[in-house]
């Protein structure tokens, strides 16, 4: 039996799965509709692109997406390499990864001299998966992050069609993946707090790119033209159908900007309702298994969930946190202003670089400058009201 999380386990997956894989015969269109159907696509995989499955039940969430992630990988390897064999798919694997080098992860030590190319690979598996290694972090990498792992596959399909990979790829890739996430939410007409809250997660699980929220920006101005696969062109039309699905309903200028949006991408009509139908039909079939659709709104569950994170948070260093707060003079000065007026934008932001330097001698706290901890840094100010005497109100909230 497999165990994903022990040295050894890709050359064993081989092993055991040699005559197990499905030849797609080269059509990229079939390994992506597969792709839907094991979930990989939404971010959490319920299946395999194996004609016999693996018993996972003993397996975590991480466990199965790794397997998942390499066995994704193989068939895209195998579409464009159809007598290719193991040895050579770990060996191009492995030199794509070396090209990439993003700005928020270390891949020089996943990269060390000694060992197989097997053993390396899974170090780099494993850093893909585990992207987020703080509690705070945690709550929201099973929704966001690992969907976002196709843009991997889209550009290991690049690397194997061109043998390189342009440096500005993966950006551009991120970049209009969160735009359209953005634009999607923005056409809504029954808009919620946790709309924004959404692009902010998408934001917190980028690697490559770096940018604030996107504002005032019309479909015709993302060059979806130099998007010339049709993975690509599928995924960003998927990514799309996943925002505008968090409240379960499409309303009519959802469904034009989707038809929009497929003709700018130059799809068939018919790709587009089938991607609707196979998203329709994963989430009524998987709907009380995953955790992204477990919830009437997916993101207020995380949010729910990051709130009891930073109560307890804030329970066991209140004395500390308290102590702090009231030595630092500027601090209390613009709380205290926050309870009759609100703050300029130019104060909130000092607030929140002090309570953030605070964080930093509380070594509790100190997740909250890890990636993603930022993101939740105003439920924490939302709770300071409740630590110091004063009666304090939330216009630090924005």
């Amino acid at each position: 039996m497999i165990n994903p999380s022990a040295n050894g386990w890709i050359d064993k997956f081989f092993a055991e799965n040699n005559d197990n894989f499905i030849d797609f015969q080269g059509n990229t269109l079939s390994f992506y509709e597969d792709c839907r159907t094991t979930g990989f696509i939404y971010g959490y995989v319920v299946r395999y692109q194996l004609q016999n499955q693996i018993n996972t039940t003993k397996w975590s969430y991480d466990e199965v997406t790794k397997v998942g992630f390499l066995n994704t990988l193989f068939s895209l390897y195998r579409i464009e390499n159809s007598n290719g064999t193991k040895e050579n798919f770990i060996n191009s694997v492995y030199q794509f990864y070396k090209i990439i080098q993003p700005e928020n992860l270390n891949f020089i030590k996943k990269l060390l001299p000694e060992g197989t190319y097997s053993s390396r690979l899974e170090k780099i598996i494993d850093d893909r998966i585990q992207t987020n290694n703080n509690t705070i972090s945690k709550n929201f990498s099973h929704i966001i992050t690992n969907a976002l792992l196709f843009i991997d596959v889209l550009a290991f399909e690049h690397f194997l069609k061109n043998e390189i990979l342009p440096s500005d790829y993966l950006k551009n890739v991120e970049s209009d993946c969160i735009k359209i996430v953005s634009l999607a939410l923005k056409i809504k007409e029954r808009k919620s707090k946790y709309d924004e809250l959404l692009v902010k997660l998408f934001e917190n699980s980028i690697r490559y790119t770096k940018f604030n929220t996107i504002e005032n920006i019309e479909l015709s101005e993302i060059k979806l033209i130099r998007h010339t696969s049709l993975l690509e062109k599928l995924y960003l039309l998927d990514i799309a159908q996943m925002a505008l699905w968090s409240d379960e309903k499409l309303e009519t200028n959802e469904e034009n900007f989707l038809k929009q949006l497929c003709l700018e991408l130059d799809l068939e009509p018919s790709l587009l309702n089938k991607s609707s139908l196979e998203i329709n039909e994963f989430i009524g079939k998987y709907h009380s298994e995953i955790p992204f659709f477990n919830y009437s709104n997916p993101i207020k569950h995380f949010y729910d969930q990051a709130n009891k994170n930073v109560t307890k948070l804030i329970i066991r260093n209140k004395d500390r946190l308290t102590k702090e707060i009231k030595e630092s003079g500027e601090l209390m000065q613009l709380l205290a202003k926050s309870t009759t007026k609100d703050l300029s934008k130019e104060e909130k932001k000092k607030v929140k670089k002090q309570i953030l330097d605070i964080c930093k001698t509380v070594p509790s706290l100190t997740i909250f400058l890890l990636p993603g901890g930022g993101l939740l840094l105003p439920i924490l100010i939302k709770f300071i009201p409740q630590l110091l005497p004063s009666a304090f109100n939330e216009n630090l909230d924005d």
